[in-house]
């Protein structure tokens, strides 16, 4: 009986508590990636990330409303798709940010020796998955989603 009340206890509070329970030790976002668990370099929080995609996806939007489509919205059509991709190719693939990650003092690094920019072939890879937007929204429990886990890198504090 008493068995019984952990399995439903660790149904209900999610897989991390019953695991926890259990005697794992998760430890902070970023350890098991060796990264610091505040401070620089650490795992952006979540809302940093969307509020980066936000404004970089608005930027693209605006330029392609205004640019583009000579401000008809019936003709923006997959632009700002194809302007985000572009921005995220030079800007991370250069800088290792966007505009909006800069804003937001956040930076895209390779995961492993060095922590370095990511490679080009690695940008855009990520760029493009995270155009599709699905593997973006999965993440595992560093906080990385599956467009970064794919490509080997991270999104860090700057």
């Amino acid at each position: 009986m008493d068995d019984s009340r952990k399995v439903i206890g660790s149904w209900i509070e999610g897989p991390r508590a019953g695991a926890e329970q259990m005697g794992a030790d998760f430890g902070y976002r970023g350890r098991r990636l060796g990264l610091p668990e505040e401070g620089t370099g650490s795992v952006a929080s979540t809302g940093r990330r969307l509020a980066a995609v936000f404004i970089d996806w608005s930027l693209c939007y605006l330029v392609s409303y205004g640019l583009i489509a000579q401000r008809d919205v019936l003709k923006v059509g997959i632009w700002p798709s194809v302007i985000f991709f572009l921005l995220g190719l030079l800007t991370v693939g250069t800088v290792g940010q966007t505009p909006g990650k800069r804003l937001l003092g956040l930076r895209v690094v390779r995961v492993g020796g060095g922590r370095g920019r990511a490679s080009l072939g690695q940008v855009a890879l990520r760029t493009f998955l995270l155009v599709l937007f699905v593997p973006a929204i999965i993440w595992d429990r560093d906080g990385r989603g599956l467009h970064d886990k794919a490509v080997g890198t991270v999104e860090v504090r700057a």
